[in-house]
């Protein structure tokens, strides 16, 4: 049997903080990822996938919105 390779897909992340670096807006995620939770400053944004896609340097892309942002528990 062959080892199982996780496959990756490329979430372009859109809306939420504007200060959210332009370099971080583009992530490589597990196939099959539908939420995404993202460390940032003191908390996490938190982004979705709908269901829409885009093209990144000519390759297949999802788009992953921003939903919201919640605090570092301490």
């Amino acid at each position: 049997m062959s080892p199982t390779v996780s496959q990756e897909i490329t979430a372009v992340l859109v809306g939420g903080p504007e200060h959210l670096p332009v370099d971080r807006r583009v992530q490589r995620v597990s196939a099959g990822t539908d939420t995404l939770k993202l460390p940032h400053g003191a908390g996490y944004e938190h982004f979705r996938h709908h269901g829409e896609s885009t093209t990144v340097d000519g390759a297949d892309a999802l788009v992953f919105q921003w939903v919201m942002h919640t605090a570092i528990a301490e």
